[in-house]
């Protein structure tokens, strides 16, 4: 069975600062893979390299069996960071902008997506209004536009209380119960 992601001694640094150092691992379909480190231990740097936001110094990595991200970047959503979203819009509105530029996915998906984040019922809310947890979960939201096949996720409960992060982790199984492939980077053993 060919990996969904193989990694092949990517290394990076930042000056003199080793960010990652020789990593290598396969993904296989299906599954939930943890990528566990401490803060500033170089997992965002990672993630940014298999989505092609950033350059390794050294390795390589293929999604698909192919090398690089770019032909199956339409295939991957992510959630790296901080959401960034327009505060005076609504959920249904930010997903339809979203959707607009990434030409992921139609806005008839958009109902079903606030659903599976349990949003339906803010949908014509303002982010605004949205609580932390509510805006990470239209942030996983907008990565799920287009039925990504793979959902990369860096940090998706950092700050939230104990419901928000309960709610996370509903979502991230039941996903995981269709057959998305889910990589998912967190500073916490117990989240990973």
């Amino acid at each position: 069975m060919v990996p969904i992601l193989s990694v092949h001694n990517i290394s990076k640094k930042y000056g003199t600062i080793q960010a990652l150092n020789n990593v290598s691992f396969d993904v296989p379909p299906g599954s939930v893979f943890g990528i566990l480190g401490p803060n500033g231990g170089g997992k965002t740097t990672l993630l940014g390299i298999l989505l092609d936001i950033l350059k390794p110094q050294t390795g390589s990595f293929s999604w698909f069996g192919i090398e690089g991200a770019s032909q199956s970047r339409k295939q991957i959503g992510s959630l790296l960071e901080t959401p960034n979203f327009y505060h005076y819009l609504s959920a249904g509105d930010n997903l339809k902008i979203t959707q607009a530029i990434s030409g992921r996915g139609t806005l008839t998906d958009i109902d079903k997506i606030l659903e599976t984040v349990n949003l339906l019922q803010r949908k014509s809310s303002k982010f605004s209004s949205y609580s932390l947890g509510m805006k990470q979960r239209l942030a996983i939201g907008a990565a799920l536009l287009g039925s990504p096949k793979i959902l990369v996720l860096d940090e998706p409960t950092n700050g939230l209380d104990p419901v928000g992060i309960a709610e996370i982790r509903r979502i991230i199984k039941a996903l995981a119960t269709t057959g998305v492939t889910i990589i998912m980077a967190s500073h916490m053993l117990d989240e990973v």
